[in-house]
């Protein structure tokens, strides 16, 4: 699945990295749990969350993710978009929960 798809399905607005959209996911993960990411994720290229703080994007650059979805309407100040976009991370925001978004994206096939 790419990014636009993704954007679709969550019926998203994409706040930085709109010419990154044909990027190829195969995994997510949704947390709050900036440790958790850390100790538990291998290979998902898209993080759910509703923590908006630069942790995020440092701990998405760490483990390699294209993409971080802000759920539940919350949207990150221009600091972290800056600091997404210097990264080459694209950054959605979508009014859907996480338990909601992480159904949706899985329905669609995004399985892994």
């Amino acid at each position: 699945m790419n990014l636009k798809e993704v954007r679709d399905i969550l019926h998203a607005e994409v706040l930085c990295g709109e010419e990154l959209l044909d990027t190829e996911v195969r995994s997510a993960c949704g947390s709050d749990f900036m440790s958790d990411v850390l100790a538990y994720v291998k290979n998902q290229a898209l993080l759910l969350t509703g923590l908006v703080n630069p942790q995020v994007v440092r701990t998405a650059e760490m483990m390699d993710m294209k993409c971080i979805v802000f759920v539940r309407g919350k949207q990150p100040d221009g600091g972290i978009l800056e600091l997404a976009d210097d990264r080459q991370l694209v950054v959605m925001a979508t009014k859907e929960r996480m338990y909601n978004a992480c159904g949706l994206l899985y329905l669609n096939g995004l399985r892994e």
